[in-house]
């Protein structure tokens, strides 16, 4: 069994909606990113996106733009993602996912990228810039079968219902759903249109649903969690990264961590 599906079983029977964080690998620096990663893992997380730093980020917001920046002036390669997760995977009991562009993949590989991740203890893959028919076309959905690795669609408000019906026929671990139009990046409110977007993706896929695309704090995770199964905070835990002081950006980041999951744990 993926480890996806394993930990989706779990947060059923605990009957909670799971906690994703994101990471950019490499920053502040390659060291930190695993100390975060373990971190995370420690305070709550149920999955941590390992972000693969890439030139042109396009759905990206500011805070993750810099950090790939600052991660790929610090000599940042996609080798090092692979050697952080081979480090990881037998550190932390919750699945580690990778985030990419497609250009990442396919430069380095479709079918020697899947296979190394993979071989990596990476259990799924989030690339939100290639199309299905794309990804079919190139192989990268019979390589991600092959490896044993699953390819995690994603979806927008602005997806069609023609759109959903496909991405939900090849569908696994879970799906990816943007909470809004455009960039990452932590915000104010929550458009109130989103409950009932994530209805209709609900009626669409089999597979559970991963909400991010602002997501920052408690009040956000509460309003959120009734509606899927998984919340993603990436851009607000990098913000809490990138103002700590030297040697604080894990102590700080626990105490992010125990305020978005409240004193019970996480449990709503």
């Amino acid at each position: 069994m993926n480890n996806i599906d394993a930990r989706m079983k779990q947060l059923a029977a605990e009957k909670r909606a799971g906690l994703m964080t994101h990471v950019v690998v490499g920053y502040p620096s390659l060291e930190a990113t695993a100390g975060l990663v373990r971190t995370m893992a420690g305070a709550g997380a149920d999955f941590v996106e390992l972000q693969i730093p890439f030139s042109d980020p396009l759905a990206d917001g500011p805070t993750i733009m810099q950090a790939c920046e600052a991660a790929l002036s610090g000599g940042t390669r996609v080798a090092d993602a692979f050697e952080l997760a081979r480090e990881l995977s037998p550190q932390v009991e919750i699945p580690l996912l990778f985030m990419a562009y497609f250009n990442t993949v396919f430069r380095y590989g479709v079918r020697r990228f899947c296979e190394e991740a993979a071989a990596a203890g990476i259990s799924g893959l989030i690339v939100p810039d290639v199309p299905l028919e794309a990804a079919d076309h190139e192989g990268f959905l019979e390589a991600c079968r092959r490896a044993g690795i699953y390819l995690l669609g994603t979806v927008s408000p602005l997806s069609t219902p023609a759109r959903l019906e496909k991405n939900a026929a090849v569908a696994c671990g879970f799906v990816y759903c943007m909470a809004r139009q455009g960039t990452t990046g932590a915000g104010q409110e929550i458009d109130p249109g989103v409950p009932a977007y994530l209805k209709t993706v609900r009626r669409y896929f089999g597979v559970p649903m991963a909400v991010g695309f602002g997501v920052s704090n408690r009040t956000q995770f509460e309003q959120i969690a009734p509606y899927c199964d998984v919340v993603v905070v990436g851009s607000a835990i990098l913000d809490v990264v990138r103002v700590a002081k030297p040697g604080a950006a894990e102590r700080d980041v626990a105490a992010f961590m125990r305020r978005l999951l409240g004193d019970e744990g996480g449990a709503l």
